[in-house]
Parts: structure tokens; C-alpha cells; sequence
């Protein structure tokens, strides 16, 4: 690591991972960018530094010079769980295409660029190979990637994501960081009660004790399912394995049964489209296999344990929410006690996980972890300290806190990447043919060929 310090620009900031990161390396922020009004003044409050609200519409000449660049551009483009528009993407696709300018104009040594794993192999890999292209034949950077998640490096959170690095005069100085197997207990994370903590609401409580009934009535020796339950297709018969009901005629629907069991037959075609799972309204002619086996599994189960399970089903068929009509039980052959477990609740369903690891902090705040013996949410804090991100000011609003924290870098990573990039070389210079000296380094080895260098205190 340099002992000298370098100056970065913090790019799309959000609450400043990056920003504590390399400020923990002693380098100076000169300047920052972030468009949400509400963490620009929350960035400038924590690390009293003007920010920028709109890099689009700034001039590149009137950035700062520095020698690091940091973004973490907006990853929705290229999210699973966006529209994967990309590059395309009328809000956020060209902002890459602002970072390549103004790394052109500043020509800085480094940057550190952090974006969802799926943009590597985002609309079949054109997407990388123009960032690539961009980097390295437009800017004449040399580039390397990796995928790195919090895990990795002994913190209790599966979250990966992609780090892009370049440095302007080579990275053969550069490792990768050797990742490990070990993590640290969930529990060193987490506060016991605390009293800010939001109480998780009854109506989740009764969905919680709902789906408890729901698995103590499974016997015992039985394995619990493990693909996705849905409960709507308890008694459900519409047709899926060769013809979507979209491409089935109305006669032939009027035949079947939709969500629950419920008798199709009289009712008007949309009425009996309304009255299947969301996932079977589709356009489509034909259902993907990933979902007709899911279909078929849970048809299956509900066949098997009919008996004991009917008078449950009818309580999670008057959940109001479709999704709290599913689960994900991802703890197979765990106690079966869902108030031992972490909980979240998804679009995909109530979904059940060991306490080995946090899930991914995502950025809605729907979805925020739910610590069930506790009957609560994690606490800001407590999503800052798996972030490594403890020590800032939060946003007070919890809804915009999450979202902040499921959109941030790790600072533990950044750092450590950093580590290993930012380093001052001394530059060779070879009077009379002997490498001498220079930027504060002295050479100490015999070999000129192969010369060692140490820094001058």
C-alpha cells in the first residue's frame, strides 16, 4: 500500500462505501456525486464534502484532478431483477458511457468499478465486451475483473458482486485476493432486543404461524419439499404441461380448475384467467420447464397429503397477499421451527434460511431481514455493521435506509482490493546504464536487471 496520499472522486456515492474505504487508507476525497437529494446532504453531512447532484450535467474540465476513480454505476441496467435494458436503459444506460469521459479527460492511475454479477453475461456478453473495449482499447487501461461477495472474506453475507479494476500503467504489481472458507457467527452482528428495533408486524406473525402449521402437519420422517411451495396450485388443474392456458381455448379452461381448486367453468375468459396463479396468466404458449416442473411438484405433494393438509390450505388461501401464499423452505433437514430461522418476505414467497449467513441486503424495503425468535427486523445498524459500512449517520427512514444498504458497496472488500491496486512505484530511469533512485525509492538489489526497490523514510 502507498504511504503517499492520492486523491479519488467518489462516483453515484450512495452513503459512501467507497468513500470509507479508501479514506480508511488515508486517500482524500475531492470530489462526490449522487443524485437522491436525501443521501447527497446524508453524504456531505458524514464526510463534509460538497456533492455534486446530476453527473450528467456536469462539465468533465470542472471535476477535481485525482488519481482514483470510484463508481458503483447503477446496476438496475443489467439486474436480474430489473428490465436488463442495459446500456440501453433510457435512465441509467449512458452513465457508463459518462465515466469512460471523464476518465479520458483525467486520465487518472486507478479505478475501482463495482456492478451486479449479471452484467458480465448481460445480453450475451456484448454488454462486457464494450465496457472492455471502451477501457482498454479507447482509454488504454490495462483491466481485470472479479466476483467477490462479503462471504468471502469471513463476513456472514451472501451478496456477490462484480469489481472491475484498471490501472493506467499495468497491473502486474496485482493479486486477486485469496478468499476463505471461514466466516464470522451472524450473532457477532447482531444486538440482543434492541429497543429502536422495528417489531415485526401480527398480520406477519400469522403468516408465519400459519406456515408453522403448515410444516408440523408434514410427518416427521418425510423430507420437507425443496423447490418453492405454491399453495395456489393445491387442488389447481388448468392446463401446463403442453399448452399454457393462454393458448388453450376457453371451452378447454372452462374444463379445469384454477387458484385453490376453483371451478372455472361459467365464467367469462378473462374471469377465468383472473382466477389463475399470477404465473400462469402469462402470454406465452408454452411455460418454460423450470416452471411446469414446479407446477407439477407441488400437484404432486398436495395429492400425497391432501388429508391432513386440506383444513390448513383453506387458512393460507384467505392470506390477502399472493405471495405469502408460498414458501421457500431453504433449510432442509433444519429444526422445523420457523422462529428459529432468518425470514424474509419476497415476491417470491415467505422464505425460510439458516442463520450460517445474512441473505442479501436488497433494495426493497419489503424484503428487509427478519430475525423471527425475536419477532423483528435487523436495525440500520445492525444492516450497516454487514455492509461494513458501521460508523456513518444512517437515513432515518427506514424504507430509504435499506435501499441505501442494498445498493452500497462493502467497504471490507473495497479496502482490501484497494490495498493491493494503489501503490506507488517508482518510475525507472537508467543514467549511464544503472537504475538509480527516484520518487523516493532507492534501489536495493545487485541485479539492475531485476532490480528491488525501498522506500526512503
Amino acid at each position: 500500500m502507498s504511504k503517499n496520499k492520492f486523491k479519488f472522486i467518489d462516483l453515484f456515492a450512495g452513503i459512501g462505501g467507497f468513500h470509507i474505504a479508501l479514506e480508511k487508507l488515508g486517500h482524500e476525497c475531492v470530489f462526490a456525486s449522487e443524485k437522491r437529494v436525501n443521501l447527497a446532504e446524508l453524504y456531505k453531512k458524514n464526510f463534509d464534502i460538497e456533492v455534486n447532484r446530476d453527473i450528467t450535467k456536469i462539465e468533465v474540465s470542472d471535476i477535481p484532478s485525482f488519481d482514483i476513480l470510484c463508481a458503483g454505476f447503477p446496476c438496475q441496467p443489467f439486474s436480474k431483477a430489473g428490465k436488463q435494458d442495459g446500456l440501453l436503459d433510457e435512465r441509467n444506460g449512458s452513465l457508463f458511457d459518462k465515466i469512460v469521459d471523464i476518465l479520458e479527460y483525467h486520465k487518472p492511475k486507478y479505478f475501482i468499478l463495482e456492478n451486479v454479477r449479471n452484467l458480465i453475461s448481460h445480453d450475451n456478453e456484448n454488454t462486457w465486451f464494450y465496457i472492455k473495449e471502451q477501457l482498454e482499447i479507447k482509454l488504454g487501461y490495462k483491466i481485470d475483473k472479479k466476483i467477490y461477495s462479503p462471504h468471502n472474506f469471513g463476513i456472514p453475507q451472501h451478496r456477490e458482486r462484480l469489481f472491475i479494476i484498471g490501472s493506467s500503467d499495468g497491473l502486474e504489481h496485482f493479486e486477486w485476493l485469496e478468499t476463505t472458507n471461514k466466516t464470522t457467527s451472524i450473532f457477532e452482528y447482531l444486538d440482543k432486543n434492541p429497543v429502536n428495533a422495528r417489531k415485526l408486524e401480527d398480520e406477519k406473525i400469522e403468516v408465519i404461524d400459519i406456515w408453522q402449521e403448515f410444516i408440523s402437519k408434514i410427518p416427521k420422517e418425510q423430507k420437507l419439499p425443496g423447490f418453492p411451495i405454491w399453495s395456489m396450485e393445491f387442488g389447481a388443474t388448468y392446463p401446463f404441461e403442453e399448452k399454457t392456458p393462454y393458448a388453450s381455448s376457453t371451452k378447454a379452461i372452462g374444463k379445469t380448475k384454477g387458484n385453490f381448486g376453483i371451478e372455472l367453468k361459467g365464467l367469462s375468459r378473462p374471469e377465468k384467467i383472473k382466477n389463475l396463479p399470477n404465473y400462469a396468466q402469462t402470454e406465452e404458449n408454452e411455460f418454460p420447464s423450470w416452471k411446469k416442473n414446479y407446477i407439477r411438484k407441488n400437484r404432486e405433494f398436495y395429492e400425497t397429503y391432501k388429508e391432513i393438509l386440506e383444513p390448513i390450505v383453506k387458512k393460507i388461501e384467505k392470506l390477502k397477499i399472493a405471495s405469502w401464499q408460498k414458501l421457500e423452505w431453504n433449510v432442509q433437514g433444519g429444526e422445523r421451527d420457523l422462529y428459529k430461522y432468518i425470514i424474509q418476505f419476497r415476491g417470491s414467497g415467505v422464505r425460510i434460511k439458516k442463520t450460517d449467513f445474512f441473505p442479501s441486503l436488497v433494495t426493497v424495503s419489503t424484503q428487509i431481514p427478519i430475525i423471527s425468535w425475536e419477532k423483528r427486523y435487523i436495525t440500520p445498524s445492525e444492516g450497516a455493521r454487514i455492509q461494513s459500512l458501521n460508523g456513518i449517520e444512517l437515513p432515518e427512514n427506514l424504507g430509504t435506509c435499506f435501499s441505501a444498504l442494498g445498493n452500497a458497496v462493502n467497504g471490507t472488500i473495497v479496502k482490501l482490493i484497494a490495498e493491493k491496486l494503489i501503490q506507488e512505484r517508482p518510475i525507472q530511469i537508467k543514467p549511464n546504464g544503472k537504475l538509480k533512485e527516484i520518487n523516493g525509492y532507492k534501489v536495493t538489489s545487485k541485479n539492475q536487471n531485476e532490480p528491488n526497490y525501498e522506500r526512503i523514510e
